[in-house]
């Protein structure tokens, strides 16, 4: 199947076969989605995964930076470790692909950074979860007011750009979209709460389904970022992209979940007719 969707790009074949973006492609899908974008003389913030997260972010921040570096007010990057360890410089530099030296000449207008979930002077409140909401996110299984709290660095840029995989999740249901944000770049009060709910609700029943009562609390908690929060959504296969997606992180991760479980779904599928009987 090849098949292009408006905002979106992305390649697969058969239920036997699976054929990642060309460079070129991928190169296309960025222009297109930097097209849709007011970024000249932004300050635009990418927010990426750790270590934990498999995806090309080194081939995305090499094109993005390509494209913006010598365009926008500066370009920075916030490491999305939720609670995970911060960091090494070498591992940052591992991560993004680059060296010191390159870091020092090519790269040397942007700044990397590891967030930090339990420094309260490293986090705003941009608002709160009301009771009732939280009985509407939830379904009725919480009715709690939960604080919203974030990365206040968000506050200095004008753009949050998200880069990551979307793929199934055994708290969200599918990672990726607004996920980076909460718990990505969250305080403990939100990240603490949707994973309670999550454990209630068991891996069971969460994983592998798109719209669960986490999703809700973390699109909820998203939109209170007070600044345009865009994304490039990676479906990943074999270390390179099947598909790339952009457009808000709710539109972007809306598709790329559905080409994930599609490609799950398939990969299963393939595995089970080639298991012995």
């Amino acid at each position: 199947m090849d098949s292009s969707v408006e905002g979106t790009t992305w390649h697969a074949l058969s239920d036997e076969t699976h054929v990642n973006l060309t460079r070129q492609q991928i190169e296309a899908t960025v222009d297109e989605g930097l097209a849709a974008m007011a970024t000249d003389g932004k300050r635009v913030l990418l927010i990426v995964p750790d270590n934990t997260r498999t995806c090309p972010v080194d081939v995305m921040f090499e094109i993005l930076h390509a494209r913006l570096g010598e365009t926008v007010a500066s370009l920075d990057c916030l490491i999305a470790l939720g609670t995970h360890q911060p960091l090494s410089q070498v591992e940052i530099y591992r991560r993004m692909g680059i060296t010191a030296e390159d870091h020092a000449t090519k790269y040397r207008g942007v700044q990397f950074f590891n967030h930090a979930w339990d420094d309260p002077d490293a986090l705003m409140q941009v608002g709160s979860i009301s009771a009732d909401e939280i009985r509407a996110c939830t379904d009725g299984m919480f009715e709690m007011e939960v604080a919203v709290t974030c990365n206040k660095m968000l506050r200095d840029y004008d753009i949050a750009l998200i880069l990551g995989p979307v793929f199934p999740h055994e708290v969200a249901g599918f990672s990726g979209g607004n996920k980076y944000l909460f718990p990505g770049v969250s305080g403990p009060d939100v990240l603490n709460f949707f994973h309670w709910l999550g454990a209630l609700i068991t891996n069971h029943e969460i994983i592998g389904t798109k719209w669960t009562p986490v999703r809700k609390v973390i699109d909820h908690a998203a939109s209170m970022v007070p600044i345009e929060r865009r994304a490039f959504c990676m479906v990943v296969h074999d270390g390179g992209l099947a598909g790339l997606y952009h457009g808000t992180p709710d539109e972007a991760w809306s598709e790329a979940a559905d080409h994930s479980a599609w490609q799950s779904t398939t990969q299963l599928t393939h595995a089970s007719c080639l298991s012995p009987r």
